[in-house]
């Protein structure tokens, strides 16, 4: 289940533990190697950190502002971003 692997994937990968999404994903990523469906997760339990190292570089909290200045894992990202934000500010 896709909700499932999200849980897992932030309890993992951040250190959080988020409720399985009650609703449909937002978006989907499609790339040569993968497919991705998107949440938008508002809140958590725990204090996110980067718990596996050796596979991000860092993480770090950024306003609407800096998404320009990101170096982004896909092309498509950015806009993806800056459509999801938005529609939250409506």
């Amino acid at each position: 289940m896709p909700g499932s692997a999200l849980v897992r994937e932030l309890r993992e990968e951040l250190g959080i533990d988020v409720a399985v999404p009650s609703g449909p994903h937002l978006r989907e990523v499609h790339g040569d190697t993968f497919d991705m469906r998107i949440w938008l997760v508002e809140a958590w339990v725990g204090s996110p950190v980067n718990a596996a190292p050796e596979e991000h570089d860092a993480i770090a909290w950024f306003d609407g502002e800096a998404l320009g200045e990101l170096a982004l894992a896909h092309d498509g990202y950015l806009a993806l971003f800056r459509e999801v934000l938005a529609e939250r500010r409506v």
